[in-house]
Formats: C-alpha cells, structure tokens, sequence
C-alpha cells in the first residue's frame, strides 16, 4: 500500500523541466494548427511564413500569448479542434522511448491537468459587456479593454495573417468610429461616419460617410 502512495505521489509529479518541454510541444502544436487554417482559409504561403517567422522572435510565453489573441480574434482555428490529440502529439515529442509516452498517455490525471493547462493559455475570448445601457469589452482576467462608453461596439472577428491588434467598430454620439482594445479607448478612427462594415481581406474596414464608401486602412 504504501509503494502504490508512492507510486502514485511520483506519477502525479510534474518535474520543471517536463513541463517547460511540454509548453514548448504544446505551442509548437498549435503553431502548426494556425499554419492549417492560415493554408485553408485561402492564404498565401507567404502569410503563413510570416506569421511563423513572427513567433520565432518570442520566447514561449510570449508565443502563448499571441496564439492565443489569434485564436480570440480567429475563433474558427479550434472549432473541431481535438485537444486530446495536441496534448498526445507534445507528449510524443518529449518521450524518448515509447513505454514512457504510453505512461504518460494513461496516467489520467497528468493527462487532464495538462488539458486543463493547454484550456487555460489558449482559450482566452474576451466579452462584450453592457454597463448602465453602454457598453465595453474585457478580456478573459476581467480586465478592460474598451471602457463601457459606447452605444454600439463590434469585435472585429477576421481572418488576419500576423500579429496585429485590430481595432474594434463602436458607436458614440450616433457616429461610427475605431477604437483600440487597448484598455486606454485611444481613436484608430474618429467617430465621424455614417456606418462601418467589415471585409474579409485588407484593408479590412468599409467606411461610408455622406452617401459615399470609403475603404479605411486602420
């Protein structure tokens, strides 16, 4: 009985240098699921280089976080997503024999908690909030992104090939403007037209002002 404690205190152990491998796995991984979607979603191979060769520059942290503020402004890029597999994947790249990966895969709760931590850096969608009949967007930690200021705000939800913040479409005074999810409200765009739209391809916002359509390179 007490071999089986100790057997199970050592398989529920997570080492440093285990689990820092496996971040670095993990974001290879979802590296490689943008790589699909970017290729899919009729992007050149030239979009998909540059976006990798924009993560090489960030240590893994970093990376962390910038897929996962693609994932939140590309949603599509997990819907169907198996999680299970990508988790599986990282623990095959840092076993070095197979009855090592096969420990791993069936020990359940190293399994979960390593599912639990992909969930958490990588799923991280902000939210449109109304507060005394405005309205404003915070992130996944509560924090303010777009202060509840205005009559009307759109989440640009668009399929981007970098690492750019994208502003989001708000409302103010019955005029239509671009601000940045910046937390400060700063004005990408003044609020001086009639209407904004989305495009799906740069430059990614349509303007119309006094009957006429402007194309807006924010």
């Amino acid at each position: 009985m007490q071999d089986q404690d100790q057997q199970q205190t050592i398989d529920n152990y997570i080492d440093p240098i285990e689990l820092s491998e496996m971040d670095k796995f993990v974001c290879m991984e979802m590296g490689r699921q943008i790589h699909r979607y970017i290729k899919a979603m009729r992007g050149s191979v030239n979009m998909m280089y540059r976006f990798e060769d924009q993560l090489k520059t960030l240590s893994i942290p970093e990376r962390e976080e910038a897929i996962a503020r693609y994932i939140d402004l590309n949603r599509k890029v997990v819907s169907g997503l198996d999680f299970r597999m990508i988790v599986a994947r990282a623990m095959a790249n840092y076993c070095d024999s197979y009855d090592y990966l096969d420990s791993m895969l069936h020990n359940e709760r190293k399994f979960e908690s390593y599912m639990k931590r992909v969930y958490k850096k990588y799923i991280q969608f902000h939210e449109v909030f109304e507060e005394n009949g405005k309205f404003g967007i915070r992130d996944h930690k509560g924090r303010i992104l777009v202060h509840p200021l205005y009559d009307f705000l759109r989440t640009s939800y668009v399929y981007v090939d970098d690492l750019r913040t994208m502003p989001v479409i708000a409302q103010r005074d019955g005029r239509m403007g671009l601000v940045l999810p910046d937390g400060k409200d700063t004005v990408e765009v003044p609020f001086i037209y009639d209407d904004i739209s989305l495009r799906d391809e740069p430059p990614y916002f349509e303007a119309i002002k006094d009957g006429k359509t402007i194309l807006l390179n924010a």
